[in-house]
């Protein structure tokens, strides 16, 4: 059986309402440290429920790691990332959806699966992921975000 986990990526705009002329400038992605395994770096993530669809799991992973609920976040139409990769030889897939923070300042409350959290740019948030397909999705929103403006 493949293991199936999905998720958002959430953003904020540094200066709400202002384009730059280089959009990715006032961008920020939030990336939670796990506190387990490797400790890397990734978006709130998790597996699919019995019962639950693909969204439904990315909004509850989002509220029980970050503790932000679908009322603070704004999903984004027409992003939708699908990654396969293998964990511990099984096939896994992971879906991310990207999303907007409403309020900027909100609080991030993490669960015990975490250890840290951290609004980076894209390329600070390259670094911290650290997987190529993880790195590729964030590239992929920013490219995304940069032709929405």
């Amino acid at each position: 059986m493949a293991l199936r986990a999905c998720g958002l990526i959430i953003y904020r705009r540094l200066q709400p309402g202002c384009l730059s002329s280089k959009v990715g400038n006032n961008i920020e992605y939030l990336l939670l440290q796990t506190s387990y395994g490797t400790h890397h770096w990734t978006p709130p993530k998790g597996h699919v429920d019995p019962g639950e669809d693909d969204l439904e799991t990315a909004l509850r992973e989002t509220q029980e790691e970050a503790g932000l609920d679908s009322r603070q976040i704004t999903l984004v139409e027409g992003f939708k990332k699908e990654l396969q990769y293998a964990v511990r030889g099984k096939p896994k897939t992971v879906i991310y959806w990207l999303a907007e923070i409403k309020d900027h300042n909100t609080e991030i409350k993490l669960s015990d699966e975490h250890q840290d959290f951290r609004w980076l740019n894209l390329e600070e948030a390259c670094k911290l992921a650290q997987y190529k397909d993880m790195q590729a999705v964030l590239r992929d929103a920013q490219q995304f975000l940069s032709l929405e403006a």
